[in-house]
């Protein structure tokens, strides 16, 4: 189970820190993320962080969004600065759980509404 919280109404330039706490059996992890729907978009990737502790983030968000993980807590962040009205968006957390078989499990958290105003 995945549960993300942290979002928020916020002014352009602002910050704000997404958290996401992973329970129960959690198995062999392939990797953590975030992902974003913005209002007639197209769910997208934000950024995301892989067992081994490699990143990845969205060209739109690199230098401004910083993607880690506790795994003490289970537990992703994402801290985003400078924040943009472009930003605003439905956060998602997402765990892809390595399988016994070979393939690969995807798990979404219920998303977190973040909102920057201009």
């Amino acid at each position: 189970q995945l549960q993300a919280f942290g979002g928020g109404s916020v002014q352009a330039g602002g910050s704000l820190r997404l958290s996401c706490v992973v329970s129960g059996s959690i198995g062999s992890i392939k990797s953590l993320g975030w992902y974003r729907q913005a209002p007639g978009k197209q769910r997208e990737l934000v950024a995301t962080i892989t067992s081994g502790g490699s990143t990845k983030y969205a060209d739109s968000v690199r230098g401004r969004f910083t993607i880690s993980r506790d795994n003490a807590k289970n537990t992703v962040y994402l801290q985003m600065n400078s924040l943009k009205p472009e930003d605003t968006a439905v956060y998602y957390c997402r765990l892809d759980r390595n399988t016994i078989r070979g393939t690969v499990d995807v798990y979404w958290g219920q998303g977190t509404l973040v909102t920057v105003s201009s």
